[in-house]
C-alpha cells in the first residue's frame, strides 16, 4: 500500500487555525463531511486521548494525529496545511506545526497501519516535499506531490 492510495483531494484542507485543537476539529469536520467517520464524536475522543498520552507533533513542522477504530473499513489520511503561523503542538523538537496528517483506519490491520506511518515518515523527511506542501495552492497540487509515494 502506498500513501497516495489513501489520499483524496476532498480530504485536503488549507487551514487558518489559531490552535492545535481548532486545526484538529477542522480536519475532523472535513472527514465527517466526506462520510469517513461513522461516529465523529468517538473519533474525536480517540484523537484527543492520543494527544494526551503523547504529542503527535513529530518534528520538522509536522504532526500526525491518528486513531484506529473497529468500525473503519479502510485507512484514510486527511491533510491540513496551515498557511500562516505555525501551531503550538508540543512537538518533540518544539517547532510549530504547519503540516498535519490525520490518519484513521481499522484497528485490526496493524501491519498496514505501520506501513502507512513508515512511508509517511520517510516522505516527510524530504525537505523539498515539506517546502512544496507549504507552497501548494490546491488539493490537486498536494496530490501530485505524493504521486511517487
Amino acid at each position: 500500500m502506498r500513501i497516495f492510495e489513501s489520499l483524496d483531494s476532498h480530504l485536503i484542507s488549507f487551514l487558518d487555525a489559531d490552535t492545535r485543537d481548532e486545526a484538529i476539529d477542522s480536519l475532523i469536520a472535513l472527514l465527517a463531511k466526506a462520510g469517513k467517520l461513522p461516529d465523529k464524536t468517538l473519533f474525536r475522543n480517540a484523537i484527543f486521548h492520543r494527544e494526551k498520552l503523547v504529542s503527535t507533533g513529530i518534528g520538522m513542522g509536522v504532526a500526525v494525529p491518528h486513531a484506529k477504530m473497529k468500525n473503519f473499513p479502510n485507512f484514510f489520511i486527511a491533510i491540513g496545511i496551515q498557511k500562516k503561523k505555525g501551531l503550538d503542538w508540543n512537538a518533540l523538537d518544539t517547532a510549530p506545526v504547519r503540516i498535519i496528517f490525520m490518519i484513521g483506519g481499522p484497528e485490526d490491520k496493524q501491519s498496514e497501519y505501520l506501513q502507512i506511518l513508515s512511508q509517511l515518515t520517510s516522505a516527510i523527511k524530504n525537505v523539498d516535499l515539506r517546502k512544496s506542501l507549504l507552497k501548494s495552492q490546491s488539493p490537486e497540487q498536494v496530490l501530485r506531490l505524493f504521486s511517487d509515494f
